[in-house]
């Protein structure tokens, strides 16, 4: 049972998926449309994307606003979610992903990466978060089976 994590963005979607005993997200790549709404290539890459990790659930980027509430980007990100599960078939679980592309261009620069190659790079980072931070937590841990861990 892997899962996949996703950052959805305007242009970019970000995807990670977790090794097989749902301890450790890895990226996989950002994949990359030119028009916000052209999303037919972007579903196709997230579906052969899922056969190949032999996927079972994605966890989905939530961008809430710092406040809690639901902005514009949110409601995109809830359509994309409706369309994601009618396409694939998969549950999707919204995420909050609150500060994770700081986090993400923090870990960026840190490690020496440019400025330049960071965009390239940054959303997949992202995804990364998303999804770990959902292993990480009771619910994920849960959703795999693995309740008490042994992290020692």
């Amino acid at each position: 049972m892997r899962i996949m994590g996703l950052d959805y963005g305007s242009k970019t979607v970000g995807v990670a998926v977790c090794d097989p005993l749902g301890l450790t997200a890895q990226t996989v790549e950002t994949i990359v449309r030119k028009e916000e709404d052209k999303l037919r290539r972007t579903f196709r890459r997230i579906e052969d994307l899922a056969r190949e990790y032999e996927i079972t659930s994605i966890v989905l980027g939530y961008p809430k606003n710092m406040d809690d509430s639901v902005g514009e980007r949110a409601k995109r990100t809830e359509a994309f979610k409706e369309m994601l599960e009618k396409r694939t078939g998969f549950p999707v679980i919204l995420w909050d992903e609150r500060l994770t592309t700081v986090e993400a261009d923090e870990i960026l620069k840190e490690s020496g990466v440019p400025v330049r190659e960071r965009k390239k790079v940054i959303d997949k980072v992202a995804a990364g978060i998303i999804l770990q931070s959902y292993l990480d937590s009771p619910k994920g841990a849960a959703s795999q089976g693995l309740e008490e861990r042994n992290d020692s």
